[in-house]
């Protein structure tokens, strides 16, 4: 990941701020490091939030007082050689990056410049390990339904 593609530094993105300054301590001057602080979109509070005649596609709204990150995020990968989204690796990081790959023009455009990493551990020497053996992820283009919560247990042999 150390070439550069478009002449910009690799643009990479975590959830918290906090996680962003560390992790930048031990990144060169090639990699700029930005905080999506957490969730950008959710499913809108006062409508269903699914199309019920299109396959129940979800609708996504931008949530209060994200509008400024997404804006500050957008202007920083506009310039960047590549956008490395590296959320936590759970459900709820997976849907951070998908909603941040999503608003920062990943369907639209130029989707090889968006790579996904995972940090096990928030070390110099795993995040730069993490780094070198970044592998291109592709995005699906709609998330995965979570899996259904059963309201009780199931029979044996056979289904419910």
């Amino acid at each position: 990941m150390t070439e550069k593609k478009s002449g910009g530094k690799h643009l990479v993105i975590v959830e918290s701020p906090a996680k962003a300054r560390t992790i930048g301590k031990y990144l060169g001057r090639d990699y700029e490091v930005a905080a999506s602080v957490g969730h950008v979109r959710d499913l809108p509070t006062k409508e269903l939030g699914v199309d019920v005649d299109h396959g129940f596609e979800p609708h996504y709204v931008t949530i209060r007082g994200k509008g400024p990150v997404l804006s500050e995020l957008k202007k920083k990968a506009k310039g960047a050689a590549s956008v490395i989204l590296a959320t936590d690796p759970d459900r709820e990081g997976e849907a951070i990056a998908y909603h941040v790959a999503e608003q920062l023009g990943y369907d639209k455009r130029d989707g090889e410049r968006f790579h996904r990493v995972q940090f096990r551990e928030i070390t110099k020497r795993a995040v730069q390990e993490a780094l070198r053996l970044l592998e291109t992820k592709r995005f699906v283009r709609k998330a995965e339904p979570p899996a259904p919560i059963r309201s009780r247990r199931p029979g044996r042999g056979g289904g419910e």
